[in-house]
């Protein structure tokens, strides 16, 4: 679009103290012409900008004008420029990338070995999350509505949403959509979304409740956990949950306390410590949990 180029070549100007006239043609794709007309309407916009001819000539803003060498700051543009590298990770493609490039107009500054900021959001599941990100972008902006099958711990159903957002939370991608079977607004995870399509039906916008993602809404807990931890899983209990969810004791075990959510989720955790976790509380998953035991153990003795 012009008005995005004419943003890119001001901010260009104001990173450079010139640039001729082929370099802008090459960085935005368009012929010398076009740059020409660009630079004719930002003089007519107020920006006052000079030209000059030779070997030495280019483009640049008037010295008394440039202030400033750019509309943000080097770490503020560093951290932008650190989120936009993390979506390529996630969309495998290039996209934000050459877009970046586009915000580094040329400074040092902003280059990749200067970065001290480094994030990537990609995942074991890049492969199947890039296409769905990619259709609910789509359905997004059209606006359409987004048909898919949905897992979730009561079944699988097929759903069929107005998207709203995207949403990057918990480590995890969501789309946070109105569901016309239900009739109010859901938070759906990507992972367990399969066969998504975008229908031809467009809908009309509706006034949007921002999702809330307080850890209380989506983790509401319910379940008061007591377990003793033996001393080596000490890193794993500050990773998952900090270092204050459990008091050392002189034998050097470890006495954890927490909500939990989900029995079978509680359940599947702290099978995954074997005999080096033993839940105290509650009584009746504990008693679950010893069933459950003794169930494996005549399994893997046959």
């Amino acid at each position: 679009m012009k008005i995005d180029r004419l943003i890119g070549i001001l901010s260009i100007l104001l990173q450079r103290d010139s640039i001729t006239a082929p370099e802008l043609a090459e960085k935005f794709e368009v012929s010398r012409r076009t740059i020409n007309r660009d630079i004719e309407d930002l003089c007519k916009a107020g920006i006052p900008i000079s030209t000059r001819q030779g070997v030495n000539g280019g483009i640049s803003i008037m010295a008394g004008y440039k202030m400033e060498h750019t509309l943000l700051t080097t770490t503020e543009m560093q951290e932008i420029l650190a989120g936009l590298r993390s979506l390529d990770r996630v969309s495998g493609t290039n996209r934000y990338g050459q877009l970046m490039e586009k915000l580094k107009v040329g400074s040092s500054d902003f280059m990749v070995g200067s970065q001290s900021v480094l994030i990537d959001l990609s995942s074991w599941y890049k492969d199947s999350l890039a296409p769905k990100i990619e259709k609910i972008r789509m359905a997004i902006e059209n606006p359409f509505l987004l048909e898919f099958i949905y897992y979730s711990p009561n079944g699988e159903s097929v759903r069929k949403i107005e998207p709203y957002y995207l949403i990057f939370r918990w480590s995890s991608w969501y789309v946070w959509g109105y569901c016309m079977s239900k009739c109010d607004f859901r938070l759906f995870k990507l992972n367990r979304m399969e066969g998504m399509k975008i229908s031809e039906e467009v809908f009309t916008k509706r006034t949007i409740p921002m999702p809330d993602l307080s850890n209380e809404r989506i983790f509401p807990g319910g379940i008061k956990v007591k377990v003793l931890f033996e001393s080596s899983c000490k890193w794993r209990l500050v990773e998952e949950f900090g270092a204050d969810c459990f008091v050392e004791q002189e034998d050097g075990r470890l006495r954890f306390y927490a909500d939990y959510t989900n029995k079978n989720n509680l359940i599947s955790w702290l099978l995954t410590f074997g005999e080096q976790a033993e839940l105290l509380e509650p009584k009746y998953i504990r008693q679950e949990m010893a069933e459950t035991a003794k169930k494996m153990s005549e399994k893997y003795m046959r």
